[in-house]
């Protein structure tokens, strides 16, 4: 991989959300009934933002994220921000074990294009928020979903009409524009959240994928590998990108269960992206050997801390797992992270804002005991 200026991923890293605060919650409320204007929700919006942005400082992080505080969804909000894509009502996609998500979804009504998206001043914010409180040694990391989020998750299609070719060509050009844009905006750490491959963690899931597709699942997870690749295979050199996986994350519930194993090289030796945040938290994603098929270069960051409740882990029982991954790929290439985010939608999970802190804080203590650094 092409050598970065951030020296990310970090040794105690982060996926990105936080809990939203109670004053971000009032304000999106008060704008849902009419109560209060788009300028007045941004107001509150930037204020709770740059506290959060102090708190992880504080914390000890050196990834600095908004905490998705801006939005609704940790994907469709940037999906339905591309040039060709609209929300609709619909009940959504994936369901998940014991909680219903609200009636939202996505369709394809034109042509899909990158084009000044809406996030991009999200990004800036955050950017000088960081420069505001940080001592430089903190960077600004902003998640975006995978382009694979798109096609493989929309719910309506009045465009394409079922030419999955061209619609991946499309997606993949409008985020070489899309990294660009946050690339020129000053972003140096992009990190793309891609659930996409749970569908092929256990047989259920592959069944199901397989018959929607109509086409074998070597040339579908291939399909997907093209995507993301051909989507950041002009990045600029000092711009790090990772990828973020996990098995769905919703009010503490999940969508599946299932390992690495079956996608072990696609996602390990093939993707090009310079690390990976993997879902590790606890016996739902297997063990640990298909990371034999780490490639050289990648950073590995095992999410073993749970964002989906309160408890804390036992400190020598996650040193001891990060022992075990250090087997199959070199120490130096592993770093430590939640799952997931606290809240990878509006509602968040079930645990409050001092229990997110305090796994933070547990995190980052791990991570120096085991490193020696972050």
């Amino acid at each position: 991989m092409a050598t970065t200026l951030v020296k990310a991923p970090f040794k105690a890293d982060i996926v990105g959300s936080f809990l939203r605060t109670q004053a971000i919650k009032e304000a999106r409320e008060a704008f849902a009934n009419g109560e209060i204007d788009q300028a007045a929700l941004n107001h509150v919006e930037d204020q709770e933002i740059e506290k959060l942005v102090q708190n992880e400082i504080e914390s000890g992080l050196k990834s600095i994220t908004d905490g998705e505080f801006r939005r609704g969804w940790w994907h469709l909000d940037f999906l339905a921000g591309l040039e060709g894509v609209d929300w609709f009502e619909s009940e959504y996609i994936s369901h998940f074990q014991g909680a219903k998500t609200k009636n939202t979804a996505i369709k394809v009504v034109g042509k899909v294009d990158f084009n000044d998206h809406y996030m991009l001043e999200h990004f800036k914010f955050l950017k000088q928020a960081v420069e505001k409180y940080g001592d430089g040694t903190q960077v600004a990391k902003f998640s975006i979903p995978s382009p694979n989020m798109l096609f493989t998750r929309i719910q309506g299609d009045e465009y394409y009409n079922g030419n999955t070719e061209q619609l991946v060509a499309d997606t993949v050009a409008a985020y070489q524009k899309a990294i660009q844009a946050f690339y020129d905006a000053g972003c140096r750490y992009l990190q793309l959240d891609d659930t996409s491959w749970i569908d092929f963690v256990s047989d259920e899931r592959i069944q199901v994928v397989v018959e929607k597709e109509g086409k074998d699942v070597q040339d579908i997870i291939e399909t997907r590998v093209r995507c993301l690749n051909e989507a950041i295979s002009k990045k600029p050199e000092d711009l790090l990108i990772t990828m973020h996986i996990c098995r769905g994350n919703f009010r503490s519930t999940y969508i599946t269960s299932g390992g690495y194993d079956k996608i072990s090289d696609a996602i390990f030796a093939n993707l090009n992206v310079d690390g990976l945040f993997l879902e590790y938290d606890d016996n739902r994603s297997g063990d640990f050997e298909p990371l034999k098929s780490f490639k050289d270069g990648k950073t590995v960051v095992l999410g073993l801390v749970t964002s989906k409740f309160p408890e804390l882990e036992d400190s020598e029982s996650i040193k001891a797992r990060i022992k075990e991954a250090s087997e199959s790929i070199p120490l130096e290439n592993l770093a430590l992270s939640p799952q997931c985010g606290f809240a990878s939608t509006e509602e968040g999970n079930v645990l409050t804002e001092e229990d997110q802190w305090n796994k933070i804080k547990h995190i980052v203590k791990i991570a120096k005991d085991v490193w020696g650094t972050l």
